[in-house]
């Protein structure tokens, strides 16, 4: 069960940080917390399943329509919402989780619930690790998870857009002194992370079935990783993950498994007790602003 548990623990390490990323992309950029992350998240694949199924697309056309539908309403939610009520948290957290619960509750009232709502596999099958049999799909959510954290390094330094990103994210008055406008960037940002939430989806929903219960789960897990880590904080980000996956993972293993989610629950209260500011967070500390 150990041996079990080091390789689950690694694989749901790889589905936390896929999960947070956009969340955390997001927030670092244009400092909106996007309360709607876990519905986009739902959205995605619901959209995937309509596209295979009701209009029998090409599966990697579907993927593909799914991520720029996701792109798309995350650049809306910010152009008809956001920038209405920029600069007040508050405001922005309640509107996004507002727009978030109606996304999710909408799909219920058109009678999505149920088993048949499922995503294939990429790949089908399974090997050994010992006596531990890990099938190839959660391998290839790991690999997904390596090569995003790479993309998203060389994109944020090697590219016009990932470096006004960055420059938005480290001081935006002296980025718009150099002519990069805010607004756009925080768009794209909005984009980005929702795009980012469509890939998870994708890749992580063929393990089970797509619920509309899901979007809040995932929305305490990216919460719990952020803030843990450090909202901001992409390194954080990581450590993160691997503490509340194996965290998680030994939590199942030798306890409850539907005891997993309160693992999120009680790692935010920790370091909010803590550690307000995150392990590797940038925020100032409670001390430091009184």
């Amino acid at each position: 069960m150990f041996l079990g548990s080091l390789v689950y623990g690694f694989i749901n390490s790889a589905i936390l940080a896929l999960l947070a990323v956009g969340f955390n992309l997001t927030f670092g950029i244009s400092g909106v917390a996007n309360f709607a992350y876990g519905a986009i998240y739902i959205f995605s694949g619901f959209l995937t399943w309509i596209f295979l199924h009701s209009l029998g697309l090409n599966y990697f056309l579907c993927i593909a329509a799914s991520v720029f539908g996701a792109a798309l309403l995350g650049m809306a939610m910010y152009y008809t919402i956001i920038l209405r009520i920029k600069g007040m948290p508050l405001s922005e957290v309640m509107a996004t989780f507002g727009l978030g619960l109606a996304i999710m509750e909408l799909f219920r009232y058109f009678d999505f619930v149920g088993f048949r709502y499922t995503l294939p596999v990429f790949v089908d099958g399974s090997f050994s690790i010992g006596e531990v049999y890990v099938d190839y799909q959660r391998i290839f959510i790991a690999l997904i998870a390596v090569a995003l954290t790479g993309f998203l390094y060389f994109f944020t330094h090697h590219t016009k857009m990932g470096l006004a990103f960055r420059a938005i994210a480290q001081d935006e008055r002296t980025a718009l002194t150099f002519g990069i406008e805010s607004d756009r960037i925080g768009a794209f940002s909005m984009a980005f992370g929702s795009a980012l939430a469509a890939v998870a989806a994708i890749v992580i929903l063929p393990l089970g079935t797509i619920a509309v219960e899901g979007g809040y789960e995932v929305l305490i897990n990216a919460l719990a990783v952020c803030i843990v880590g450090g909202l901001g904080s992409t390194v954080g980000i990581l450590v993160a993950s691997v503490l509340i996956g194996y965290a998680q993972t030994f939590t199942a293993n030798y306890l409850e498994p539907h005891w997993m989610i309160l693992v999120s629950l009680a790692a935010i209260a920790i370091i909010l007790a803590v550690k307000p500011s995150g392990l590797f967070g940038k925020q100032k500390e409670l001390e430091e602003r009184i």
